[in-house]
């Protein structure tokens, strides 16, 4: 059998060269070789493959990128959230509701006595009795007999009863009125679905 596709042409760098592996490094290329980057490298240098060494990771020896933490910011302020919770009174108790209104009732009558002896020791001291009794007994006065005697009328333990039977009766109609008010409240809550409060956290 005989070859009719003639003389072939030959490669000089592949017939007369050596092969790829076998080539010498060029004299400009002596050292390791650097793959072409495409931003600048940093003035600092670079570490762990070309990756630039940062503020927190040059100056701690054995801690890798993966390791090294972020350091927060000292001069962010932020912003108190203020939670807020709706709410709603739904039912008032009205055993609880008379019970609170008894002892602010009873506070209430404690504190209209002592004022009212306060009141009469001030007005005592400063002679209106004496002055308001003295012309009241001129003016309703005779020949047969004195007038009326307002400061024996105004005694301090007149007045002292006089005021706690008042304070009584104030305990006993706003304990009342108010577990009445509890029984109002829960009827018309049921109607309309009760007092809706906006309850916010201190700031």
């Amino acid at each position: 059998m005989t070859d009719t596709r003639g003389p072939q042409p030959q490669y000089e760098g592949y017939a007369t060269g050596p092969l790829p592996g076998e080539r010498e490094p060029a004299p400009g290329q002596a050292g390791p070789y650097h793959p072409p980057q495409a931003y600048p490298s940093p003035p600092g240098g670079t570490q762990g493959g070309g990756r630039p060494r940062g503020p927190q990771q040059g100056g701690v020896p054995g801690v890798g990128p993966a390791q090294a933490t972020r350091k927060p910011r000292t001069g962010a302020r932020t912003t108190p959230r203020t939670r807020k919770a709706r709410l709603r009174v739904a039912k008032a108790d009205p055993w609880s509701v008379m019970k609170v209104s008894f002892l602010l009732s009873i506070a209430l009558g404690i504190c209209t006595v002592v004022a009212s002896a306060v009141l009469w020791m001030v007005m005592d001291a400063m002679g209106v009795f004496s002055t308001v009794g003295g012309t009241i007994s001129e003016a309703t006065g005779s020949n047969e007999g004195n007038g009326f005697d307002l400061q024996s009328f105004l005694s301090l333990p007149r007045v002292l009863v006089f005021t706690s039977v008042i304070a009584v009766i104030d305990v006993v109609l706003a304990t009342a009125l108010a577990t009445l008010g509890a029984f109002i409240y829960n009827l018309s809550a049921g109607f309309v679905g009760g007092v809706e409060l906006t309850l916010a956290e201190d700031e």
